[in-house]
């Protein structure tokens, strides 16, 4: 299954480019980004066999356990994307977030884009590792 992230604004250089490219070299599952300006500009096509999870603040909170639970249950039931949709400061507009298979949330605190977009790599590759037995992910 393909992840991907459809992201508003450009990341540039800088520490959150670099955990950006880090995380994304170490996922094994197919992976592309695609980066839209802060406004305008329009997301790409759904795919009909896709998934999408929009990042909000007032969305699900999922154990990394439990993202990957779901990324597992996607990718079994024959998804061929999931996307992620990181919304620009002002978030998402509301047909985004009503069209999103799932609205999942960092904790109720509002992110800066840049830092949410390096936390979703992280969880992401931790996600992956999980359903690989790879021993990244240890449970507390």
């Amino acid at each position: 299954m393909l992840l991907h992230i459809v992201a508003r604004g450009r990341i540039g250089r800088g520490p959150e480019a670099e955990l950006v490219d880090r995380y994304a070299k170490r996922i094994a599952w197919p992976l592309k980004l695609t980066e839209l300006p802060d406004q305008g500009g329009k997301l790409p096509p759904r795919d009909a066999d896709g998934v999408t999870v929009a990042l909000d603040e007032r969305g699900e909170q999922l154990t990394s356990v439990e993202l990957a639970k779901r990324l597992e249950k996607w990718r079994d039931a024959g998804r061929r994307e999931c996307r992620f949709l990181l919304g620009a400061a002002d978030g998402h507009e509301q047909g985004e977030r009503a069209s999103a298979d799932l609205l999942l949330a960092f904790g109720r605190a509002t992110w800066p884009h840049l830092l949410a977009r390096a936390m979703l790599m992280e969880q992401l590759f931790r996600a992956t590792s999980i359903l690989a037995n790879h021993p990244y992910h240890r449970e507390g």
